[in-house]
């Protein structure tokens, strides 16, 4: 699985957020899953102002403490413009411009192409010639006709 390397501009992403570790998701104990619940249950998109696009619905990682290794946040969301009020209860994040790895992911269950690509990924960015900078790393999800037992997600890791 190589991936296409682009750059974007920077974004601001508007959601709800936990911090975790790889270790805790790992084990069983982590935020993640929970957070997904939350999401839909809370119905946080119609919580955010003004989505930049609807249809793209976000699960971003930054604010790393020590890389893969320590303690990050977790956001799900959407992009909005900078610079606009956050909703009550929600979380902004702001992430700078950057050149980024994306991987796509086989199409199938969410929860089992989604894992396997982040092993792939992490097997890699230790085998390849490249540093990730851990600025923000995301995955896409198509919010629009999102089919959670045939997904296909694009993960994009932030590169020197």
């Amino acid at each position: 699985m190589e991936p296409k390397i682009i750059f974007l501009d920077a974004m601001n992403l508007e959601g709800i957020a936990a911090r975790t570790t790889n270790a805790r998701e790992v084990s069983g104990e982590g935020e993640i899953p929970g957070l997904w619940e939350q999401f839909f249950r809370a119905n946080v998109t119609s919580r955010i102002g003004q989505i930049k696009h609807p249809q793209r619905l976000y699960a971003l990682y930054a604010n790393y403490e020590n890389g893969a290794e320590g303690t990050y946040t977790v956001l799900l969301g959407h992009e909005t413009k900078p610079g606009e009020q956050t909703g009550e209860g929600l979380e902004a994040i702001s992430i700078p411009a950057a050149k980024y790895a994306v991987f796509t992911t086989e199409k199938g269950p969410v929860d089992v192409v989604v894992t396997e690509a982040w092993k792939r990924i992490w097997a890699w960015s230790s085998a390849a010639n490249v540093r990730r900078t851990f600025t923000g790393d995301f995955e896409l999800y198509n919010a629009h006709d999102f089919d959670p037992g045939q997904a296909v997600v694009e993960i994009y890791i932030a590169i020197e």
